[in-house]
This record gives C-alpha cells, sequence and structure tokens, in this order.
C-alpha cells in the first residue's frame, strides 16, 4: 500500500465494489442452471445429457465466480487494514496497473509469472 495514492486506494475499492456486485449478479444468474436434473422430466435421453452437460458447465462457472468472489471480498478486508497492493511471497508492491486489471491480486506479476512456471 506504500506507493499507492489516496486517490488510486479510492479508485481500487470502487472496482473491488464494483467487480463485487457483478459477480454476486452473475452467481444469482446461475441459481436455476445448478438445480439437479429431474429424471421424471419428459424429455429424450439425448436432451438429458444435453441438460447434464449444461449443469456441469454452470456448476463451474458458479464455481469460480464464487472462488473469485471470496478474493475480492478478502481484497476489500486488506484495504480497510494493512497489506493491500503488497505481494505476499517478496512484500513488494503489486503495482497500480496490475491492481487495476485485477484489483484482488495478492502478488506482483513477477511472483505471479514464477509461480505459474513452477506449475
Amino acid at each position: 500500500m506504500k506507493d499507492l495514492t489516496k486517490e488510486q486506494l479510492a479508485e481500487l475499492e470502487d472496482d473491488l465494489k464494483t467487480l463485487t456486485a457483478e459477480l454476486r449478479r452473475a452467481i444469482a444468474a446461475t441459481e436455476q442452471g445448478v438445480k439437479p436434473v429431474g429424471l421424471d422430466q419428459p424429455i429424450g435421453r439425448l436432451s438429458r445429457m444435453d441438460a447434464l452437460q449444461q449443469q456441469s458447465m454452470t456448476r463451474a462457472t458458479r464455481e469460480g465466480a464464487e472462488l473469485r468472489l471470496r478474493q475480492v471480498e478478502s481484497a476489500l478486508l486488506r484495504l480497510d487494514g494493512e497489506g493491500y497492493g503488497l505481494c505476499l511471497e517478496c512484500e513488494e508492491s503489486v503495482g497500480f496497473e496490475r491492481l487495476k486489471a485485477r484489483p484482488e491480486a495478492v502478488l506482483c506479476i513477477r511472483c505471479q509469472s514464477s509461480r505459474e512456471i513452477r506449475r
């Protein structure tokens, strides 16, 4: 947080709050799609398979949105305290540009790249 100005922090807080609302809407929109496919529904075998495939994709989308929402909410908590904008690995600044692109980022681009290479 040491390299971020008050204006930048306010802008990032707005971004995080907007992202929170967008993710909550996206999660709510998947509500119907993750309900179990009823075996008593009068649809053909292929239609049932399509419905199960669609349900699986919707569930994966929802889980991704829920994970990102938890990350965004965690970033909002860090923003109120100390540590927002600092890399969890090297403790250097994450950088305003990276936070604008991914306001919930916890790693600087160098540490994130290193982590991805190790995978």
